[in-house]
């Protein structure tokens, strides 16, 4: 899988309002906060099976009811379609959590 260069990101990210993007390091960062530490695991291990689907993993450390998260594909150098398709899903289930 190929990165995709800053062209390919500005558009994409656009849509991720709340993902910090650190191009320097090819990465992109959000903290998630939830009501309990029980909201917060629930999110995880949805995530982890959205993980397991792509094939993709995030970085992530969890503290009680916030989690951050670090998205890059490793294997790629950068950020790839991966790391964009995972934060869209990580946010529509993180939404859903909190609405």
């Amino acid at each position: 899988m190929t990165p995709l260069n800053p062209q390919q990101l500005e558009p994409l990210l656009a849509d991720l309002p709340d993902w910090q993007w650190d191009r320097a390091a090819g990465k992109i960062q959000r903290e998630f906060r939830f009501a309990d530490f029980s909201q917060a695991f629930g999110f995880m291990a949805e995530m982890a099976t959205h993980s397991e689907r792509l094939n993709h993993h995030p970085e992530w450390f969890n503290v009680y009811n916030r989690l951050s998260v670090t998205l890059t594909t490793h294997d790629a150098g950068g950020l790839t379609q991966l790391d964009v398709d995972w934060a869209t899903l990580a946010d529509a289930a993180a939404r859903q959590r909190t609405a």
